[in-house]
Formats: structure tokens, sequence, C-alpha cells
């Protein structure tokens, strides 16, 4: 993976955690640090898994790559959340 991979693996992780946060109802007892980095790992599995299927690269914009990236970054939240109330 190249520099420019990276920086926009991390852009894009930015979103798709704050999306996957948004998705997932009540308020989240997790910062905005561990946000950011349950989407960009949501963003780099979401990528392979849409590889996977064949859904990465489409004509036009990769919705089907997107919904997959921010489902994960919702579980990941929830996950996360639920793993910090049990404390």
């Amino acid at each position: 993976m190249e520099i420019d991979g990276i920086i926009s693996a991390i852009v894009i992780g930015i979103v798709i955690g704050i999306l996957g946060r948004l998705v997932v109802p009540g308020r989240q007892r997790i910062g905005i640090l561990w946000t950011i980095l349950v989407g960009i790992v949501a963003a780099l599995i979401g990528s392979a898994i849409a590889a996977g299927f064949g859904v990465a690269d489409t004509d036009g914009v990769d919705w089907a790559e997107w919904l997959i990236q921010i489902g994960l970054a919702a579980v990941g939240v929830a996950a996360l959340d639920r793993s910090k109330a049990g404390r």
C-alpha cells in the first residue's frame, strides 16, 4: 500500500467511523479517537470484503463497499461501547 492509499484510508476511516457511530442508537461511551480507529479498521476490512465479492471497483460511487464499511464500523463502535460499559 502506497502513502496515498494510507492517507485516503485514514480520511475515509474518519468518515466511516463517524457514520458508523451515527448508525448505532443511543449514547456511546467511547471517544472520538476510538471512533476514528474503528472507522479506519472498518474501511480497510470493508474494502477487502468488497473486493472479495467483486463490488469494490464499479462505475461511479461504490455504494455496496460503503455500506459494508459503515456496517462494520457500526458493529465495531457498538462492540467497543459494550466492552467499555462492562468495566
